[in-house]
């Protein structure tokens, strides 16, 4: 169960890691069919297709970072705080609940946003609750009371994602240039775009069972290095 767990939690930090690196351009949303043909290969284990309904949901990112203003964050900071949010959503997202995989993303995506702006205040010895802690895209204040109630267990996922974070781009330099060749071109830490498996295999003239090997073998060295 940890190891599952960890392996995605190294994966959708690696992508994160990713998207802000090379500030990838922001792709246009998926038809209705090609989102559900993305959402159904998920489900039966694709990792390409995790990766191109999240490339193809970062306009919303983007939506919902418009509406709110943290203290000492920049807008750059709340994109990638709300990429966050996106790739919990894509992670977590039920197609049998009725509900959008946008109106959900949008959703976790906030809480992501409302999360930051708690923590921005939180090192304050005496706070109001109602102290204003941020906007809104109305210009309407929001304040603790506003986001009391949050899981701690989101809290905790949060806290355990960006120490993940850190610590991966503190590993990736020690692994072996080709593990690490592989992981810069699959999620997009190389030139800011994340490669397909084919792709790199024609790129680097070896077949894409090889690559597959490869980039298994290095996410298993970056999941070593962080359970040491």
């Amino acid at each position: 169960m940890i190891s599952a767990f960890l392996l995605w939690l190294v994966k959708d930090c690696l992508f994160l890691l990713g998207y802000i690196s090379g500030h990838q351009n922001f792709k246009r949303p998926l038809s209705p069919a090609q989102e559900q043909e993305a959402l159904l290969e998920m489900k039966a284990g694709s990792d390409e297709a995790r990766q191109r309904l999240i490339e193809h949901n970062l306009r919303l990112v983007v939506h919902v970072a418009r509406k709110y203003k943290v203290p000492g964050c920049t807008f750059d900071d709340l994109i990638s705080i709300g990429a966050v949010g996106l790739i919990k959503a894509i992670r977590t997202f039920n197609m049998n609940t009725g509900t959008s995989l946008s109106t959900y993303a949008a959703r976790c995506i906030e809480n992501e946003v409302l999360m930051c702006l708690r923590q921005s205040r939180k090192q304050q010895a005496d706070i109001s609750l109602n102290e204003p802690l941020g906007t809104d895209s109305d210009g309407n204040a929001v304040s603790f009371v506003d986001i009391l109630g949050t899981s701690p267990d989101i809290v905790e996922d949060e806290v355990r994602r960006r120490i993940t974070l850190s610590k991966i781009r503190e590993i990736l330099p020690t692994l072996p240039e080709r593990e690490r060749l592989v992981l810069k071109m699959r999620y997009g830490l190389l030139d800011g775009r994340a490669h397909p498996q084919h792709e790199i295999a024609e790129l680097l003239g070896i077949s894409r069972s090889y690559v597959s090997r490869v980039e298994k073998h290095a996410i298993e060295l970056l999941k070593d290095a962080l359970m040491e």
